[in-house]
């Protein structure tokens, strides 16, 4: 590519890709006075070139001739904005094979194709840059793979959806239940018509597989993430736990033990009430990481919208067009890690369950005796009066940390009981370590 300047070409003009224009035509001159080098945008794709955009562009560059970008040699950087992962993923690779390089935001085709995609990179000694893919506007993407390269990454964990903590947030402040929450949410612009990606944990699990890549230089998927979402997730047990002093999050964790297994899941959490994660709200996203020197490190900003995930895009841009984005292939391994894989029975965990039981003499005996066979101690109980239709009570029970089978295992006996009288609800408590870093 030119040494002071670059061609773009991008395909896709939605809410996304106009804010890239829109950057790339109004900060043009001091992203050169920053960084030496002239961005022009040279050519605009779309199926659809009638329709208003909040940027005006100039004549000529928007088109509906998708091989006037790919045949064009003179663009040194392909945007692919338009999401899915059937015609996105043929088009990277034409882009790819043309000689361009490819910046994305799409979490999906990298967290299911990604191999395939890296491989072409290499191959056409080209690069694909993603920071958009993972937070919105927070550069978490070039956090773990330039500013914490020195560090053995040991946690990971992060609020990566801005929907589902709209929905939490909402719950939890307003004492909304979930479909008011969700309502409120779509009406704000935070989730989509149809939200069932983000609310069933699957859109944070996509964000985990690139990050856990990133982190511990593997190829994961989905398929070996636990996945759970929000959309079973009650107001009384928000409003229990927050008499117990926590705080409702979903959460995408990544942790690897001494042993080096890796545990990868998405699920609700309860966490301490005055945990920084804790705090956060809205549609904002964070995502703590720990390395063995230097500890704790938090990135929060807004996970999604046009400007902030079109600024991640603009990044990328220029980091492709200062030569630094290269060497991102470099710690991506392209052999499954089974075998490093830990298995969700074995997770160590505290946990909070909620049954509803009979309130009756011996009712908490039998609870207790069930738990004391599967090697569960408790830590706390909270149980309040009052009774509903079925002269049953909810009985809240916090653990030690216990290993998730023993917690399975005590849940289906807890349904056998015939003082128990609904499913029991049973979610994770996270304890956040502290930064125990010496300095």
């Amino acid at each position: 590519m030119s040494d002071n300047k670059v061609k773009i070409g991008l395909v896709g003009f939605g809410t996304v890709g106009s804010g890239v224009a829109k950057i790339l035509l109004e900060n043009a001159d001091s992203i050169e006075q920053r960084t030496g080098i002239a961005m022009e945008l040279a050519r605009i794709v779309d199926l659809d070139i009638t329709t208003p955009r909040p940027v005006e562009i100039p004549a000529g560059i928007l088109t509906d001739d998708l091989d006037a970008l790919l045949n064009d040699d003179s663009i040194d950087i392909a945007v692919e904005l338009v999401g899915g992962t059937t015609f996105a993923k043929d088009l990277q690779i034409k882009m790819l094979k043309s000689g361009k390089h490819v910046v994305t935001a799409n979490k999906a085709l990298l967290a299911m194709h990604g191999k395939e995609l890296y491989a072409q990179a290499n191959k056409s000694d080209r690069c694909i840059a993603f920071e958009a893919s993972c937070a919105g506007g927070i550069p978490i993407v070039s956090a773990i793979r330039a500013g914490l390269a020195a560090n053995n990454i040991n946690r990971i964990y992060g609020i990566v959806n801005g929907t589902c903590n709209y929905i939490l947030s909402s719950m939890a402040g307003n004492d909304d239940d979930f479909a008011t929450a969700l309502s409120q949410a779509q009406k704000k612009g935070y989730a989509e018509a149809d939200p069932t990606l983000d609310i069933n944990g699957g859109d944070s699990a996509h964000k985990l597989v690139i990050l856990s890549a990133l982190a511990f230089g593997c190829d994961v998927a989905t398929d070996d993430i636990l996945i759970e979402g929000i959309e079973n997730v009650s107001i009384d047990d928000i409003r229990y736990g927050k008499e117990m002093g926590y705080t409702l999050k979903l959460l995408a964790i990544a942790e690897k033990n001494e042993a080096g297994k890796i545990s990868l899941r998405v699920h609700p959490a309860f966490i301490c009430s005055k945990s920084a994660l804790a705090q956060v709200s809205g549609a904002f996203n964070a995502i703590s990481i720990f390395g063995d020197a230097v500890g704790e490190t938090m990135y929060y900003g807004r996970g999604a919208g046009m400007m902030p995930t079109a600024s991640a895009v603009v990044a990328d841009i220029i980091e492709i067009a200062m030569g630094n984005s290269q060497p991102l292939f470099n710690c991506l391994k392209t052999e499954p890690v089974a075998s490093a894989l830990d298995s969700i029975d074995n997770l160590v965990s505290r946990f909070y369950i909620r049954l509803m039981v009979t309130d009756a003499p011996g009712t908490f005996a039998k609870i207790a005796k069930v738990l004391q066979e599967h090697n569960i101690s408790i830590s706390g109980i909270l149980q309040h009066e009052g009774h509903d239709v079925n002269n049953t009570v909810p009985a809240i029970v916090t653990t030690h940390p216990s290993r998730q089978k023993n917690i399975t295992d005590a849940l289906s006996d807890f349904v056998k009981l015939d003082s128990v009288g609904a499913e029991p609800v049973c979610i994770r408590i996270v304890d956040i370590p502290e930064d125990d870093i010496d300095d």
